[in-house]
């Protein structure tokens, strides 16, 4: 780095430069690094508000680095009683999928975000890193979101993440995920093919709707569709949802944000406790019947592994209490 924090007296714009073991870092989790005594919240503020410029360009949060990129990073006060009076990152251990020298494979659990920002306090990774201080490097390959638990990877060398990412971005991964959803799934719909935009809600909170193909905003996005089983309805569900519910394997060729969510959803087959795009009211009825998440689970990842180029298939089993509610 060219130049080191600034006193908390006297505060001044930064150029930091980014060095090769920080390349494919994301911005926000370098500067969290970096800008020790920075409340996350500010971090993520300064980036926002365009504050922040990589090579005299505007940068998003969640854009990687990559080494020789200039940062401007504006005055930060560093408070230097932040450390004691910011709440502790619990030490915590998840289950462990597979491990050797380049990554990490964990079943994460629902209801835990991958990374601390956004009103999180703190994530998989920071909580993972806590409890294990001897380890050199732990980043996360890629994100899952809170209330989906499943496969997740994480890198233990720079070079098994920049490898890890290259096959996620080529789209040269098998991603599977099991999810209920409302109604009965058309066997005939296998391939859904709808372009996504990402936008904001006047409070900041991420949002996802299917677009037209010619609009510019629009990511496509490919999801592949198919049928586990179809379960009945309850007498007590008949209602809400009539023709019962549907378990589905569905694979992601892209991974936009709540792809599957969102596809499924403008499908006419929301996710089952589905908070953002799914049935409200559906929601509610389950909850009292002991469904208290959203039933997306990441249950198989494919991929080549980042040193040795052999196939790895890694699987997560549904959580026990989705199979419990399943029956």
């Amino acid at each position: 780095m060219s130049s080191s924090p600034s006193s908390p007296q006297a505060p001044a714009v930064q150029h930091l430069t980014v060095d090769e073991e920080s390349a494919g870092q994301r911005l926000d989790n370098y500067l969290i690094r970096v800008l020790k005594g920075v409340p996350k919240t500010h971090i993520y503020r300064i980036i926002r508000s365009g504050e922040v410029r990589r090579n005299k360009g505007r940068v998003a949060a969640d854009d990687r680095l990559a080494a020789g990129d200039v940062l401007r990073v504006p005055p930060v006060r560093v408070s230097a009683r932040l450390p004691d009076m910011a709440p502790a990152v619990p030490a915590r251990q998840f289950p462990v999928l597979h491990e050797d020298d380049a990554f990490l494979a964990i079943d994460k659990p629902a209801g835990v975000a991958v990374h601390g920002g956004s009103g999180v306090s703190s994530g998989v990774i920071e909580q993972l890193r806590q409890a294990r201080p001897q380890a050199r490097l732990l980043e996360l390959v890629h994100r899952l979101d809170r209330e989906t638990s499943g496969v997740l990877l994480i890198a233990k060398k720079r070079s098994a993440l920049k490898a890890l990412q290259d096959q996620f971005r080529e789209r040269e991964t098998g991603k599977t995920y099991l999810a209920l959803v409302k109604g009965a799934w058309p066997q005939r719909l296998k391939v859904l093919d709808q372009p996504l935009h990402k936008y904001l809600l006047p409070d900041g909170e991420r949002r996802v709707k299917v677009v037209s193909r010619d609009d510019p905003d629009g990511m496509r996005s490919i999801s592949l569709v198919r049928v586990v089983r179809h379960l009945p309805p309850a007498p007590e569900l008949a209602l809400s949802s009539p023709q019962g519910f549907s378990l589905l394997e569905v694979t992601i060729k892209t991974g936009r944000t709540h792809q599957i969510r969102v596809h499924l959803a403008h499908a006419g087959h929301p996710i089952v406790g589905d908070d953002k795009y799914g049935d409200f009211e559906l929601n509610r009825q389950m909850d009292r019947r002991g469904l208290k998440r959203m039933f997306l689970h990441a249950w198989r990842l494919k991929f080549v592994h980042p040193v040795t180029g052999e196939a790895v298939e890694l699987q997560a089993k549904l959580p026990p209490d989705l199979e419990a509610f399943l029956h």
